[in-house]
């Protein structure tokens, strides 16, 4: 077996396991990379369907290049397709004039995703991350429970040895599943070449600018970038030289400490 599918068999298996262990599951696609080869690994794991909702948590701050392509692969997909904002925070203005990225992340995103949870009934949710991406995400487990609030204790993360999982713990308000966390940058990009599955076009550079990690375009920035292609970008990325794959997310660059504050909170 060649290396790319050992990696998909194990994200697959994490992915059958969660669906077997849990009634009212869901998956967070942001339409980055990351968990569009998510979903993609979803359909081959369940013949071609994905048997629960795809969750949208919408800043209302998205390129417009998301939003079609959200709507695009949600029909051609056949998705269940969940669209959920803070509409109060969006009301009050937060985006335009927040204080500071940790007061306007958290409400954008962390209070929203805690209120489709809670609205949705979820026992378990999804997420793309990887390991690789950030040092706080390197702490995480693939099965992790979450508090009562949706907050994340990355000082006392089970152990997970032999495919062992940790079960939800009582007092656990859903647990968070992260069946990528084995992959790399490298490898999310040989998946998508391989497989051929349509990512973004703000993945490939237009004026010698492109994106290499997709946020809301109010903290986001593109970066000098020839890579047209995958086999460009892939050629791009292992260079010695290459930029940090989150270097234009303005929250990265903040602080080691905002991310980490972020993803206790509950932070996808």
């Amino acid at each position: 077996m060649d290396y790319l599918s050992e990696l998909e068999h194990e994200s697959i298996f994490v992915l059958r396991e969660a669906y077997r262990r849990f009634g009212r599951i869901a998956l967070l696609w942001s339409m980055g990379k990351d968990s569009t080869v998510l979903l993609w690994m979803c359909r081959k794991a369940f013949l071609g369907r994905v048997p629960f909702p795809v969750v949208h948590i919408d800043t209302s701050y998205e390129f417009d290049e998301i939003y079609a392509y959200r709507a695009l692969l949600a029909r051609e997909w056949g998705l269940d397709l969940v669209v959920r904002r803070n509409e109060a925070a969006l009301a009050a203005g937060m985006g335009r004039h927040s204080a500071d990225m940790l007061t306007c992340c958290n409400a954008l995103k962390t209070e929203a995703l805690g209120a489709a949870i809670r609205d949705l009934a979820l026992e378990a949710v999804l997420v793309g991350i990887r390991r690789d991406e950030h040092g706080i995400r390197a702490k995480e487990r693939y099965f992790s429970p979450r508090e009562g609030d949706g907050g994340w204790n990355y000082r006392s993360q089970p152990p997970e040895l032999w495919e062992l999982y940790a079960s939800q713990r009582d007092g656990a308000e859903h647990t968070r599943i992260h069946p990528l966390l084995h992959m790399t940058e490298l490898d999310i990009w040989h998946y998508v070449e391989r497989e051929q599955i349509p990512v973004s076009e703000l993945y490939f550079a237009r004026d010698q600018r492109r994106f290499r990690s997709i946020g809301c375009r109010t903290c986001c920035q593109a970066i000098d970038s020839s890579a047209s292609s995958v086999s460009e970008i892939l050629h791009e990325i292992g260079m010695p030289a290459a930029v940090a794959e989150r270097a234009g997310r303005m929250h990265d660059q903040e602080s080691a400490y905002l991310m980490q504050k972020l993803r206790s909170l509950g932070y996808m």
